[in-house]
């Protein structure tokens, strides 16, 4: 099962800030993915382990703001249609060995 987490925090005032900083930075420190802005992603081995993090998600999150939980197993997570537009590199990918600038 995967644990998707989707959040819109104020960031106008430096206290909005901070308490966006720090929900961020549980959610890195607890394991949790980013796959957009704003939406990160858990894999959780059962119900029970799911219930554990929507609960610690609770007791972390700010006080203003909206935060979103959406669980889906990992069959429905496997058919996201993924589309990606033209991404814009500054590496250059190439087998030469001398590279002009």
């Amino acid at each position: 099962m995967r644990v998707i987490v989707f959040f819109d925090l104020p960031v106008v005032s430096v206290e909005h800030r901070r308490a966006y900083t720090k929900f961020r930075k549980y959610l890195l420190k607890s394991g949790f993915m980013m796959l957009q802005e704003s939406v990160y992603c858990k894999l959780a081995l059962n119900a029970t382990v799911v219930r554990t993090i929507v609960d610690n998600v609770h007791k972390n999150s700010p006080e203003e703001g909206l935060i979103q939980l959406l669980t889906v197993t990992e069959k429905q997570y496997a058919n996201i249609d993924m589309i990606i537009g033209n991404v814009k590199s500054e590496v250059l990918d190439t087998d030469e060995r001398l590279v002009i600038l």
